[in-house]
């Protein structure tokens, strides 16, 4: 770790130089970066300051892996330690600094067999490398300075997109677009510490503090910056998991016919026997750019099973959680007591199934949206408005640059730390005040981007990702 201190504040960041105790001196590690089961071909890497010597042992071909030019890909062949042939390979070097790690790293590209694969990666554990945890090689990227925290979190959004718009703004957030906007902040944040602790600490010089209305403009820039960021935590949680829709109503309304049709496919058994669907069911589909995780609930009845009624209170429970809420009924069954007209809001929709078959009187100039989940009519007009009312509730994602759960609690902290700093200001309290609440607001944003000593947040940020990434 290392200190730079400019006044009283204290800077506190990853010494990139002196490595880093999450890695340990001298560990190689591996693994398969290619999904399980079988395909044309799977990917080995092999990343650490052994990692040429890992294939120079377990490598043959026209000349040892050490004497390879970087990024060239070699045909040969892996041995076991018995030398008998696991596969034929090609093999290419990446020298340190020139790669993804940002240490000496091969990839071996073998056939896709599960079971070949694993051999190739055996040998490689055998030759002196250890299993790398899910998320290290793209961990030892950011702690070897290939890129800062948003951008290692950018790799698993670019993996786990499902639109074109989560790919967009997964890609750039991996150029560095929201990095730099964070390091923006931050560099002002220290320049407004540097003035203010200078002239705490020198007197003697003669540095005033900037007065009144200029220090309270710069401070109330850095907090319009920050609540700018954190006005796209909504629309960042949309591109990541997408808009919760929970479909809810009573028993055979036809809740899990509307799911399958939906997505295009059966996806749930639909059955005419009540509480057929007794648990949750959640699917994605991707409407006209937007991400929509679909719920299908349990039918909302008196029920004398156990089980059933945990099915309900699951319902129950999504529903709070839901950012739009299809309302379904039956059109050819009685209107149920409960269910009144006006029982749409905002955040929900009411819709009549199937109207293939005669309506009931109860439901006349009933207002709702009328569809069938067997001939598809009215379907169109259902998804339009599911787009309208997310649309209405600002949970259409337009801008590519939308912070995650993690940068938003940062940047709250931040703010309310620049918020007592302006407070403090108004008060005319001494400037060592102003300083400890933007020392606080330094570290929050610098959590962000990976500029502190965050040991706890690496973990949780590479625990996401798979092996081998």
């Amino acid at each position: 770790m290392h200190r730079s201190v400019e006044g009283n504040s204290l800077e506190t960041s990853i010494d990139l130089t002196a490595g880093n105790e999450r890695i340990i001196a001298g560990e190689t590690i591996a693994a398969i970066s290619t999904p399980a089961g079988e395909g044309a071909i799977a990917l080995i890497r092999v990343s650490g300051v052994d990692a040429i010597a890992v294939a120079d042992k377990i490598f043959r071909g026209k000349e040892k892996p050490s004497r390879f030019a970087s990024q060239v890909q070699h045909f040969g062949e892996i041995l076991d330690a018995a030398d008998r042939l696991i596969d034929q390979v090609m093999l290419s070097i990446h020298r340190s600094p020139a790669s993804y790690t940002g240490e000496d790293l091969i990839e071996i590209s073998c056939h896709g067999g599960a079971l070949v694969s694993a051999k190739v990666l055996e040998a490689c554990l055998r030759a002196g490398a250890r299993a790398a945890r899910p998320g290290e090689f793209t961990e030892r990227a950011f702690l070897n300075g290939k890129m800062d925290l948003t951008q290692a979190e950018a790799v698993i959004d670019l993996i786990r997109a499902k639109t074109d718009l989560a790919l967009r703004s997964a890609t750039e957030q991996l150029e560095g677009r929201l990095g730099e906007k964070i390091r923006k902040i931050r560099d002002e944040l220290i320049s407004l510490l540097a003035h203010i602790d200078a002239s705490i600490d020198f007197p003697e010089e003669g540095i005033a503090p900037d007065e009144g209305e200029t220090l309270r403009a710069r401070l109330d820039s850095v907090r319009e910056k920050i609540a700018e960021l954190l006005a796209t935590a909504d629309q960042g949680r949309i591109l990541r998991e997408g808009v919760r829709v929970v479909i809810y109503g009573a028993t055979n309304a036809g809740k899990s016919s509307l799911l399958n049709r939906l997505l295009g496919y059966d996806r749930v058994i639909v059955s005419e026997t009540h509480g057929t669907t007794r648990d949750t069911i959640e699917e994605t589909v991707n409407l006209d750019g937007v991400p929509i995780r679909l719920l299908d609930t349990a039918g909302l009845r008196a029920s004398a099973s156990e089980l059933e009624r945990e099915g309900i209170a699951r319902t129950e429970k999504s529903l709070q959680l839901a950012d739009l809420r299809l309302h379904i009924a039956d059109r050819s069954a009685p209107r149920p007591p409960h269910f009144d007209e006006q029982a749409g809001d905002a955040n929900e929709i009411v819709i009549l199934n199937k109207s293939d078959l005669p309506e009931n009187s109860d439901w006349k100039n009933f207002r709702a949206l009328r569809i069938s989940c067997v001939t598809g009519e009215g379907l169109p007009q259902l998804q339009k408005e599911i787009l309208a009312r997310i649309t209405r509730q600002n949970l259409r994602p337009e801008s590519t640059v939308a912070i995650n759960t993690r940068h938003r609690d940062c940047l709250r902290r931040a703010l309310e730390a620049c918020d007592r700093a302006r407070a403090a200001l108004g008060t005319k309290l001494s400037p060592e005040y102003v300083a400890v609440d933007l020392n606080e607001a330094l570290r929050a944003v610098g959590e962000v981007i990976g500029a502190v000593d965050v040991e706890q947040i690496l973990d949780s940020v590479f625990g996401q990702f798979c092996i081998g990434k």
